[in-house]
């Protein structure tokens, strides 16, 4: 759904999404196969988090880098994308909770 929504927005087209654990990203545009690789983390981060980091790898079909004609793209694309971005990097990559109580194991 996210992604008939947002290729006709950016004009670019994907031929593959591919869901794969990664430890230091949450996601990945590999433009030689025109696939997009997503962390199965996010989804347990906010929805719209999921579509920042999808419209940030499309981004990338036209613009490789982070440099001042991605940003310019972004912000034509997903204004709040900061916003966004800020709240995804506050979280840690992989939400886990692990608390162990040994007066309750026992």
């Amino acid at each position: 759904m996210l992604l008939a929504k947002w290729q006709p927005i950016i004009g670019v087209h994907v031929d593959n999404i591919v869901v794969r654990r990664m430890r230091t990203k949450w996601g990945t545009c590999v433009e030689h196969s025109r696939s997009i690789w997503l962390n199965p983390e996010l989804a347990k981060k906010n929805p719209r988090c999921l579509e920042y980091i999808l419209v940030h790898e499309l981004t990338h079909l036209l613009d490789r880098g982070h440099g001042e004609r991605f940003v310019s793209l972004m912000d034509r694309f997903m204004p709040d994308w900061r916003s966004r971005r800020d709240e995804l990097n506050a979280a840690p990559l992989a939400d886990e909770s692990w608390e162990f109580d040994i007066a309750e194991a026992r």
